[in-house]
């Protein structure tokens, strides 16, 4: 475990490092009448893993942490088992963000881990998975003028769009 916890932090700091960089390709400010730039999200969500990351390390190295302190196997059989359902979940919500688009694509996802995975009430998951589409419409859709994909699914946002704009 010990080792697990320092190595991913070590390659999640590189890779935060190279997001940071190559996301300077683009504007990470904000453009006047457009909102963030393109690079924007990925430049500052990259710089706060790199921050994390360096907080993992040091706490590892003060032995702060108790996966720090711990010689137990970092992945049981158990975990092994819950990563690969949770990644072929995502790499399924990915391919489907093509058809149906985020807004589908993402609570269909949220309703499978929340029910299956973590084993909440059909109304707390129905709760979620019917708001996080809609917060997320509303956040990128209006307030960052940033359009997401819809897939297939497009025409049922031009009501939405008549509406708002």
């Amino acid at each position: 475990m010990r080792i697990a916890e320092f190595s991913m932090a070590l390659v999640m700091a590189i890779f935060s490092v190279y997001l940071m960089w190559k996301s300077t390709e683009l504007p990470i400010g904000w453009i006047d009448g457009e909102g963030p730039g393109g690079g924007a999200f990925p430049f500052w969500l990259a710089l706060g893993m790199l921050i994390c990351c360096a907080i993992i390390m040091y706490n590892w190295w003060r032995r702060k942490s108790p996966p720090s302190r711990s010689q137990e196997v970092f992945m049981d059989k158990e975990a092994v088992y819950l990563f690969l359902i949770v990644s072929g979940a995502l790499t399924l919500m990915i391919g489907l963000i093509h058809i149906v688009g985020v807004y589908f694509a993402l609570p269909l996802f949220m309703g499978f881990y929340m029910r299956v995975l973590g084993q909440h009430s059909w109304r707390l998951v129905s709760s979620v998975a019917l708001l996080t589409p809609v917060l997320t419409f509303l956040f990128f859709e209006v307030a960052l003028t940033k359009t997401l994909p819809k897939g297939y699914t497009e025409p049922l946002f031009y009501p939405i769009y008549d509406l708002i704009y």
